[in-house]
């Protein structure tokens, strides 16, 4: 294990740093926004504008490493993300604020890339697989850390907004101080939203529901805390238990998907996830000390059902590039992210803060729902053709680049020329015939 970490250790330094800041500012925000009486709507539209950025900053960022290279890019990128928070806590109003978090969204979508572009030039064959362990693990454990920052100081206040800065600035650090030599140009890869849903059906549709679901999750979740009656320090532990459970439980229902059909697995983890948002919801209008504790379980469910999908959906994939397909399912995920916290913050502008859980437990009901037809129209994969689980945050724009699944060459090195399967081929969410099974990742 030390030898993986050891050619990507500065590179794991910076995401943590980076994240451990972002962490904190994701909890922060929709807080003190809750405590400045901003409406549903407005903590909505905070959310919904990070998500925006992101997008921009994924579609905008190859084209400004092109001009100006990674570390100078990074350097700037850095720069202007650790001015976010500063910004937030100099000038409090709902529009200044929906600027400055859309702006964050573009920087870290600009970091995320250039960091994971690194991280795949260091990786190895050998060790890809530690490599992507090593970092999801980083991901979960330094977001909830930065949760947990929270507690340190009143939200009010400007120590924290001060601290989310430092986080942010102090990880350009280990980048520029690096030996290791630039990465390749980033070249992005992905397929046609259209040809994705035809892939898989219900790949597509179960990064969707992460990206409408928990999207509204992280930017209201700490509003609904507030608005149950509840107080800071516990949404600092909410939120952190969510994380938790969602890490935690990846492993174990990814394995027993590798043995079972994946999409049964995807519709049970969604039904637990739409009775664990009903939990909560019940929690916080008859029992607030079961928040907490409902919280944790649906971290358990709802967290896993974007790595199934992606599996999934690599499953079904049909020799495309798995690169592609893995950034088309993040383009889905990322429209859906901005979407989400929308309607969410509508629902809750209606109905109060319960609307937020009762919203994410429709959103998981229906993706059962559509689980379920789907696994009556397609014969599931065989074992043989199955790729192999890998855990994964839904949150980073190049995933399937260090994805030890996207070792084994595809066949025309992107999408095939001929399109998605025709109609009088194998249907989506159908194996091919016997003889012409998928090329798989040991």
């Amino acid at each position: 294990m030390i030898a993986a970490i050891a050619p990507v250790g500065a590179l794991l330094l910076s995401v943590a740093l980076l994240l451990t800041g972002n962490g904190l500012q994701g909890t922060l925000l929709p807080v003190r926004a809750s405590m400045e009486s901003f409406s549903p709507l407005s903590i909505g539209v905070l959310g919904a504008s990070y998500y925006i950025g992101f997008a921009i900053g994924v579609l905008g960022t190859p084209r400004l490493i092109g001009r100006v290279g990674h570390i100078r890019l990074f350097t700037a990128m850095v720069a202007l993300a650790s001015v976010a928070p500063l910004a937030h806590a100099l000038f409090v109003a709902p529009p200044f604020w929906w600027l400055m978090r859309g702006m964050n969204g573009v920087c870290m979508a600009s970091l995320y890339l250039i960091i994971e572009s690194w991280l795949n030039e260091r990786a190895t064959t050998e060790n890809r697989g530690a490599v992507f362990t090593i970092y999801t693990t980083v991901n979960y454990s330094v977001i909830t850390l930065g949760q947990l920052l929270i507690l340190a100081d009143d939200p009010v206040k400007f120590p924290l907004y001060a601290l989310a800065s430092i986080l942010v600035s102090v990880a350009a650090v280990p980048v520029a101080l690096s030996r290791s030599p630039q990465p390749a140009q980033v070249v992005a890869a992905r397929l046609p939203l259209s040809a994705l849903f035809r892939v898989s059906p219900v790949g597509a549709a179960g990064c969707m529901t992460v990206g409408i679901a928990n999207g509204a999750f992280w930017a209201l979740g700490p509003a609904f805390v507030l608005q149950s009656g509840l107080h800071v320090s516990d949404v600092a532990l909410f939120m952190s238990a969510t994380v938790v459970g969602g890490a935690v439980s990846q492993w174990p229902f990814g394995r027993l998907s590798d043995r079972i059909d994946r999409r049964l697995m995807l519709m049970i983890s969604c039904i637990a996830a739409s009775a664990s948002g009903v939990a909560i919801v019940l929690a916080g209008m008859y029992a607030p000390s079961l928040v907490i504790p409902a919280g944790f379980l649906f971290g358990v469910f709802s967290f896993p059902v974007y790595a199934l999908s992606v599996a999934h959906a690599n499953d079904m994939a049909r020799g495309a590039d798995f690169v592609a397909v893995a950034g088309g399912l993040l383009m889905v995920n990322g429209i859906a992210s901005v979407i989400g916290p929308l309607l969410a913050s509508g629902t809750m502008q209606v109905v109060g803060a319960a609307g937020l859980f009762a919203f994410t437990a429709v959103s998981h009901g229906v993706m059962a729902l559509f689980t379920l037809y789907r696994m009556q129209r397609r014969a599931a994969p065989t074992p043989e053709e199955k790729t192999d689980f890998v855990p994964m945050p839904a949150h980073a724009p190049r995933l399937g680049d260090i994805d030890p699944r996207g070792e084994a060459p595809a066949e025309t090195g992107g999408p095939p020329e001929d399109g998605p399967p025709s109609p009088d081929g194998p249907g989506p969410d159908e194996p091919p015939p016997e003889g012409e099974g998928r090329q798989a990742a040991a």
